[in-house]
């Protein structure tokens, strides 16, 4: 169970949004991090962003 301290609120990992990576095409968990752009966000880490796979 994780807690966010600032809100004083209890978020389970299991409630979190998740996407699949582009990339490698495994599901990934929202971060803190990405709390702002989240919409935005498409790759699981720095690695499959610098693997990503281009049109021709």
């Amino acid at each position: 169970m994780a807690r966010h301290v600032n809100r004083g609120t209890v978020t389970r990992k299991g409630d979190l949004p998740t996407k699949v990576c582009v990339t490698c095409k495994r599901p990934f968990t929202w971060r803190r991090k990405w709390e702002r752009v989240w919409d935005e966000v498409k790759y699981c880490s720095d690695r499959c962003r610098a693997n990503k796979v281009t049109p021709l």
